[in-house]
């Protein structure tokens, strides 16, 4: 079993920046991927961006430029620089992990954290 606990959303102006981190707990030398997924009201669920145990990352076309994600303490906690926030940023974010495959490959969610961009 892997625990997901997330932080760092909020209200921010159109511009600025806000950091999202998500601290995995237990099982953690089971983690192969970690990202964010978000979702904004009436919108479908959509990946952010991700970062696998071999430092490969990926990002919505969206997001390019203007995210970052990084991975560090053992690979056991992810962090989401947010820059240049858009108001069509404002979504719930959720953080996951995957299990490499020989654990079974199974995916785990945070409990989600509010950004809000103001135009």
């Amino acid at each position: 079993q892997v625990q997901l606990v997330e932080s760092g959303g909020g209200l921010v102006q159109a511009g600025g920046s806000l950091r999202l981190s998500c601290a995995a707990s237990g099982s953690i030398f089971t983690i192969n991927a970690m990202g964010w997924y978000r979702q904004a009201p009436g919108k479908q669920r959509e990946l952010v961006a991700s970062t696998t145990s071999n430092g490969s990352t990926n990002y919505a076309d969206s997001v390019k430029g203007r995210f970052t994600i990084s991975r560090e303490n053992a690979k056991s906690t992810a962090y989401l620089q947010m820059n240049s926030l858009k108001p069509e940023d404002t979504a719930v974010y959720y953080c996951y992990v995957v299990r490499s495959p020989q654990y079974g490959g199974s995916t785990y969610w945070g409990q989600g954290t509010q950004v809000t961009v103001s135009s």
